[in-house]
């Protein structure tokens, strides 16, 4: 999911080969040689718009907000005994949208989760959190899990996410 931002395209009779991309005061600017068609511009302009909003959305998140997030729906859906080291936003989940690694305490969210909705950014903590009761993914997991009412939404959700993004490779 990209914001969408005006792009302004400056031309430049100095810039031979480089194109350079950077939001100025809300705005894309694009620098690119003169002699640059359009045709040749559109797809590396698409590139390096969406890679300024990835950024963009990647510096917004904060581990802090998570952590009382996670708090939150640990007092909501687990009654509060769950025990934590650290949740974290990283940038290096590629295939995986979370992960938990029980015996170090450690929930790591990726990155990509920041721009999508609010109830599947808490489907997935909630996913994680179970994963320091069940390491498995077997019917008691499930079961912690489906205590979050929209669980079946945001796995709807993130399967749709993950189809347009393999038809995108």
């Amino acid at each position: 999911m990209h914001i969408l931002l005006d792009i302004r395209i400056i031309r430049s009779q100095r810039r031979k080969r480089t194109v350079q991309a950077k939001e100025v005061n809300g705005v894309i600017e694009v620098r690119v040689p003169a002699d640059m068609s359009d045709e040749e511009l559109a797809p590396i302009v698409e590139k390096l718009t969406g890679r300024l909003q990835k950024r963009k959305a990647r510096n917004a998140l904060d581990d802090d907000a998570l952590q009382a997030r996670a708090e939150l729906l640990n007092r909501r859906y687990f009654d509060g005994r769950l025990r934590w080291r650290s949740i974290q936003w990283v940038t290096n989940q590629t295939q995986r949208f979370g992960s938990c690694t029980p015996s170090r305490g450690t929930i790591r969210l990726s990155h990509r989760l920041g721009t999508m909705p609010r109830f599947v950014q808490d489907y997935v903590i909630v996913h994680e959190l179970a994963h320091l009761e069940e390491a498995n993914h077997g019917p008691d997991f499930w079961a912690l899990v489906n205590r979050y009412p929209l669980t079946e939404r945001a796995r709807g959700y993130l399967m749709a996410v993950g189809l347009e993004e393999s038809e995108e490779e």
